[in-house]
């Protein structure tokens, strides 16, 4: 078995999503998987950092070690529960923990965080890491970065879909039918992260699991109309965002336009939720219409109320999650940076300019030899 470990850490902060992954054959085979606690201090500290906007002093540079470490413990457990000696894995794809990304700055500039010097010397294992800024460095923004794992895996001759990531920010890729036309794919707008930052603020919680929180709320529709309003989601792709732009700042902001502040926060989140399923369909209605299939992964797809609203978005276009394909939706995001990893040792490119907007293809990330 050709083995890889992806890594990756999403805008909750509260795991390192970890999976063990054999690509010797088309699609990759999940060996093994591990979701490795991110303690609640350390979680706060990373919070912190986001809200503060771009990444600066000691303390950015002391959690970039520290995260480090965190990632390597996280294949040190994985490995332990697959029961497989590190000496027989090929290398680690980590895509860190993102703190900032700022695509329209001048000059563009993405971080995350988790050393990967660390990670190689910690594991034994060679680590490829910062995937994003080559990428950026060719003239693209950095992100998305999983269509092109996408097309690799979920591609099929005369069957046009959608998928869709739900992770803080949501992320379409058009795959069309004809294996040989180009691949579209951006960023449609918040996910999770209005939604996990609104419950974290008013329950104490990281998330509204399965939506139930959600459910017990109904959406405001002026409200969700002041929100549609944002030029993002009219801008055209490439186009790429994240916590820096859609925030609990940027919530408020819109909620101050009016009386809103008076509005039960279980409305609140349940308009949060409509946001999220009525942006991505809207996208995918336009740049993606002859689409068969809507195929979701990521946390969002665990989420019933969310799956609902964009099963009613969608009408005739059908609704399931990877799961329906072999994909666990948990885990898939973790899958395409060991498949990242792989790509970047066999010197093949693995951004898609149709996608990002660079000006060419590009074999993204740092080797880091074991």
């Amino acid at each position: 078995m050709s083995l890889y470990i992806g890594l990756i850490s999403g805008t909750s902060m509260d795991a390192v999503d970890a999976v063990l992954v054999s690509h010797g054959a088309v699609p990759p085979k999940l060996i093994a998987s591990h979701a490795h606690p991110i303690t609640a201090a350390m979680s706060a500290r990373l919070q912190s950092l986001v809200s503060d906007g771009l990444p600066s002093g000691p303390e950015s540079w002391q959690l970039d070690v520290q995260l480090g470490e965190l990632f390597a413990e996280a294949v040190s457990r994985l490995l332990f529960q697959a029961k497989v000696a590190a000496d027989q894995v090929v290398a680690i794809g980590s895509h860190g923990q993102t703190v900032y990304h700022g695509p329209y700055d001048k000059p563009p500039v993405t971080v995350q965080l988790g050393d990967p010097n660390v990670i190689a010397e910690r594991t034994g294992i060679t680590t490829v890491a910062d995937f994003r800024r080559r990428d950026m460095a060719a003239g693209g923004q950095g992100a998305p970065l999983v269509p092109a794992f996408h097309r690799a895996v979920l591609q099929r001759p005369d069957c046009p879909l959608a998928v869709v990531n739900i992770g803080g920010i949501a992320n379409v890729t058009a795959l069309p039918g004809n294996l040989d036309a180009e691949v579209l794919g951006f960023d449609t707008g918040p996910g999770n992260t209005l939604m996990d930052m609104w419950c974290r603020q008013h329950r104490g919680e990281p998330m509204d699991r399965d939506g139930e929180w959600a459910k017990r709320g109904k959406p405001v529709q002026q409200l969700l109309h002041t929100l549609l309003s944002d030029p993002y989601f009219l801008a055209a792709p490439p186009k790429s965002t994240g916590r820096e732009y859609f925030n609990l700042e940027w919530l408020n902001a819109a909620m101050g336009k009016t009386s809103f502040q008076t509005l039960d926060a279980r409305d609140v989140q349940r308009t949060l939720c409509e946001l999220t399923a009525t942006t991505i369909v809207d996208a995918i209605r336009k740049y993606a219409a002859d689409s068969r299939k809507i195929l979701v992964c990521g946390g969002g797809a665990y989420n019933t109320v969310l799956m609902q609203a964009l099963t009613r978005y969608a009408g005739r276009i059908s609704v399931e999650s990877t799961a329906a394909v072999g994909f666990e939706p948990k885990w898939i995001e973790a899958i395409a940076f060991s498949w990242f990893a792989r790509q970047t040792l066999e010197g093949n490119p693995s951004n898609l300019p149709s996608v990002t907007g660079a000006r060419h293809a590009a074999i993204l990330g740092g080797i880091y030899k074991a």
